[in-house]
């Protein structure tokens, strides 16, 4: 029996070895007829796709903030150099990262968290005063009108447009007067 099963090894072998051929044949074949998709890399390697990304978001904390866009052309975008264009992604980011970084930090921080304190939750949409600085509709269309047309009363808007606004209507010449209990409290009038 041993001599037998011996005499079939080898016709074993053969036949595992086509089965496995078969099925890479088979596999291989598949391959060829599936679709492939092709990714295009643009030909600047996305640097124009991340100024328009820096640019964007240099204008974004600029509205927040109140003050003009920084000035843009296309020429980035057409220069056919790769070390322009890296120059000018390198100034949006920067850019950006200014912006966002004054933003955050409004000239009169501590006295707007003060009044926060006695006034009113960020989100507080008990009318006719809203959010976190109890603004009512006239102050809120006043300095705030491009918000009000984004995004609805003061209590939907962010902490830190809440206060640029108020520093909107600081700058005017209003100071603090708005708040006039809190802002005594506060120590700031």
């Amino acid at each position: 029996m041993l001599r037998h099963s011996l005499r079939l090894l080898p016709v074993l072998v053969i036949a595992l070895v086509g089965v496995f051929a078969l099925t890479a044949a088979r596999q291989a074949d598949a391959r060829e007829r599936s679709v492939h998709v092709v990714r295009v890399i643009p030909s600047d390697g996305g640097l124009a796709r991340q100024i328009h990304h820096y640019r964007r978001v240099t204008w974004r904390w600029q509205s927040v903030m109140g003050v003009g866009r920084t000035p843009a052309t296309r020429a980035a975008v057409k220069d056919p150099s790769q070390r322009y264009k890296v120059w000018v992604r390198n100034l949006w980011k920067h850019r950006a990262k200014r912006a966002r970084h004054r933003a955050a930090h409004p000239p009169h921080l501590a006295g707007w968290l003060c009044i926060h304190r006695h006034e009113g939750a960020w989100n507080d949409s008990g009318a006719p005063y809203y959010g976190g600085l109890q603004m009512d509709l006239g102050f809120q269309r006043t300095y705030g009108a491009r918000l009000m047309r984004m995004k609805g009363t003061a209590d939907r808007w962010t902490q830190l447009e809440q206060m640029w606004v108020a520093e909107r209507a600081h700058r005017s010449g209003r100071g603090y007067y708005p708040w006039p209990n809190t802002a005594r409290y506060c120590g700031l009038i």
